[in-house]
């Protein structure tokens, strides 16, 4: 604890956001593909985060999305699949913050260069019922991995400009989709009666547990990084809760990374074009 506030947790000391980790993903993934015999090749450039799994669950049943064979993480699988004629990398339940940054970083260096992240969520303001989607504006940082990527804060955020790409992108979907705050756990049944009370006089929409990292390390890294929290339960406090739509919410959930796709190919095609003249 020498040179240390004793009063600080352990985890915001030593700290030097701007120094570079000694143990980098493209090490980990250069061991991983000579143990595994894993041949050269990229993931797709659009790769989607899915923690809990339904998405690729029902793509597989459905005969839509197939292994892809470059994918070198130790702990998960990613897939292949085709969605309104874009392709999609996707990575399944990567639940958490710590996870979720994890295989973050082993995307972005395997060629990814947007990722999408649609994670459930439970409700805190009820204002609407379930289900519905919120692109995350910014997440509360009650997470341990934020904070190895920045300096402490209350929040993390999303870049402006995605917010500005993202504009009236989903006018015209059935499914609502509504801009706002969630709270990122790593606890996610020790979500008490004051902390959700002091998450209400925040105005946060819901708690999840993966956004506040991820636009950290999208912060720290410049990496495009894109949150949704799809509400899909009152954390079990009424009967029949838990209940995502059709398709176990997939359906909805393409729809909305599809239109996030689009919108942001627009974006980097303009911002192309414009380079040009």
């Amino acid at each position: 604890m020498t040179g240390e506030n004793k009063s600080t947790p352990p985890i915001l000391h030593h700290k030097d956001h701007d120094q570079p980790s000694v143990f980098v993903p493209e090490n980990l993934l250069r061991e991983a593909k000579r143990q595994k015999a894993i041949p050269d090749g990229n993931v797709p450039g659009i790769c989607v985060l899915d923690p809990d799994g339904d998405i690729v669950r029902n793509l597989l049943t459905a005969n839509e999305a197939e292994l892809n064979p470059y994918w070198c993480c130790y702990h998960t699988q990613l897939y292949n699949f085709r969605y309104c004629g874009i392709e999609f990398g996707i990575v399944g339940c990567a639940v958490g913050a710590s996870f979720a940054v994890l295989i973050a970083e082993e995307l972005f260096a395997s060629g990814c260069q947007l990722l999408i992240s649609m994670t459930s969520s439970g409700q805190i303001l009820p204002d609407g019922e379930p289900p519905f989607f919120v692109l995350i504006e910014r997440a509360l940082r009650d997470e341990g991995t934020s904070y190895h990527y920045l300096p402490p804060s209350d929040y993390s955020h999303i870049s402006n400009r995605f917010l500005k790409v993202l504009d009236g992108a989903f006018a015209e979907l059935t499914v609502p989709v509504v801009r706002g705050s969630t709270w990122t756990t790593d606890a996610p049944f020790r979500e008490t009666q004051r902390a959700i009370e002091y998450a209400n006089t925040e105005g946060i929409l819901a708690v999840e547990m993966e956004a506040a990292a991820l636009y950290a390390f999208a912060q720290a890294r410049h990496k495009p990084v894109i949150c949704f929290a799809h509400v899909t339960n009152q954390m079990g406090n009424v009967e029949g809760d838990f209940e995502k739509g059709e398709g176990n919410g997939s359906r909805d959930a393409l729809q909305v990374i599809s239109v996030t796709a689009k919108a942001w190919c627009a974006a980097q095609a303009q911002t192309a074009a414009d380079a040009m003249t």
